[in-house]
Parts: structure tokens; C-alpha cells; sequence
């Protein structure tokens, strides 16, 4: 079965092609480097030729309001050329609790992308995950200096890249959802003390401070980025990776 994976080429999506390959499957990654314009449209078509199931790992270049213009449009053309191409199955990856922070403006361009893939003509299915390990330097870059990182008490149960590429493949080679799946990582903690676990462990000495206005995450009010009881827990704890990674 071939399976076009969109923003085959990053983080997610090199390491989901890889484990559809491995499973004896045609995978095809492409975005930017390959030639391919969601914006546009160019590239679709020969992209998606062939294809049964198209799995949407591309990421809006911006987190601000113009996100919404683009999962607007790139999902408009990714779903008129999946129609064309007779593809069966659209995957998109989104957020755990995307639909509950209308505050930010990533977090509705994000809802809107999958509002405009049930609203579309093929079946989908919508893979929502917690926040990656891997962004942790970047949350904390946003709010830090020299000797303090400010961060709030929002709760989040984060996951490992490689678990979300294996959460993605397990929904890629299964029938259409029509609905939503969560994954989540195994333990939950708020951002500040995500924060003091990852600095200790690199032997960063500048110290974590409280701080509720603090980066994106100081505008999420309660657990809503937590999974719920309906979410399938992966199994990678974030001090095991931190130590794997070190």
C-alpha cells in the first residue's frame, strides 16, 4: 500500500516513513525540499498519485494568525487533490486539547485544520498528541537569560518524538477513524517542574521561577493540555530520554 507522508522529510514524518518502509509499505515523503507548495498546490497531484493514505505532518511556518491562512489553504488543496487522486484515508497530527485554548492563535489554526478535515470528502482520521520532549529547550528559550527561566504551573504530560511517529503509524495502517485519537506521554508535570528536571539533568545552573504570564503556555488556564482517560499512553518517561539524549 503506498502512503504519502506530507512533511515527510522532518522530525515526525522521517521517522514515520521509516517505520511504514520497514513494514514492507511504499512510503513517499515530501514537502519544501522535494518540491512540493502547499500554498500553492504545486507538486500535489505527483504527490498524492498512487497514494491510499496521505498523512499531513506539515507545520504552519509561523505560530501566529497566520497559521489560520495557512492550514486554511494548504488543507484546502490537500483535500481537493486527495479527492482527485481517489485517496481513501487523510491523517492529520494535531494537539491534545487544541479545541479548548481559542486564546491562542496557533491553537485555532490547529482546530480549523481539523474542522476542514471532517468537513472534507474523504475519510480521516485526527492523531491529537501532547507536547514533544523535544520542544522543552525551545519552551524554555522563550522566557530564560543568563542566570533565570521563568515558566508556569500549566500541567502537561509530554511525549517523545519516536512515540509519535509509532502513535501516527499505528492510526496510518488501520481503517479511517472518522474521529479522534490521543496519545500522551506516561507522566504528567507542570512546566516549571519540566523545567527544573531538564536543567538539572544538563547541569544548567540558572534556576527555574514561577512566572503564570510566562510564554505561550501562561495564556492556558487548568489541565486542558493534559490527555484524558480515553488517550493511549506511550511508554517513553522523559528522564529516560533525557539521560538517552544527554
Amino acid at each position: 500500500m503506498k502512503f504519502t507522508v506530507i512533511g515527510g522529510t522532518g522530525r515526525i514524518g522521517s521517522q514515520l516513513v521509516r517505520k511504514l518502509t520497514d513494514a514492507g509499505h511504499e512510503a513517499l515523503p515530501v514537502g519544501l525540499s522535494t518540491g512540493l507548495d502547499l500554498l500553492t498546490g504545486k507538486g500535489l497531484d505527483e504527490a498524492l498519485e498512487g497514494a491510499r493514505v496521505v498523512v499531513n505532518v506539515a507545520n504552519s511556518p509561523t505560530f501566529d494568525e497566520k497559521s489560520l491562512d495557512f492550514f486554511r489553504t494548504s488543507m484546502g488543496n490537500l483535500l481537493a487533490a486527495g479527492q482527485k487522486a481517489g485517496v481513501g484515508h487523510q491523517i492529520v497530527v494535531s494537539i491534545v486539547g487544541v479545541d479548548e485554548v481559542p486564546q491562542l492563535d496557533y491553537y485555532r489554526a490547529k482546530a480549523l485544520q481539523e474542522e476542514l478535515l471532517r468537513q472534507g470528502p474523504t475519510p480521516y482520521s485526527i492523531v491529537r498528541v501532547t507536547q514533544f520532549f523535544e520542544f522543552m529547550d525551545s519552551v524554555m528559550d522563550w522566557t530564560s537569560d543568563d542566570t533565570t527561566v521563568r515558566l508556569p504551573t500549566t500541567p502537561i504530560q509530554p511525549i517523545a518524538a519516536a512515540d509519535v511517529a509509532s502513535a501516527v503509524f499505528e492510526v496510518a495502517v488501520g481503517e479511517p477513524l472518522d474521529g479522534v485519537k490521543n496519545f500522551g506521554g506516561p507522566d504528567r508535570f507542570t512546566l516549571d517542574e519540566l523545567g527544573r528536571i531538564t536543567l538539572e539533568a544538563r547541569g544548567d545552573t540558572r534556576n527555574v521561577v514561577v512566572d503564570e504570564q510566562a510564554g505561550m503556555f501562561g495564556a492556558i488556564e487548568g489541565d486542558v493540555l493534559v490527555p484524558r482517560s480515553d488517550a493511549e499512553l506511550m511508554n517513553t518517561h522523559y528522564r529516560d530520554w533525557l539521560r538517552e539524549t544527554r
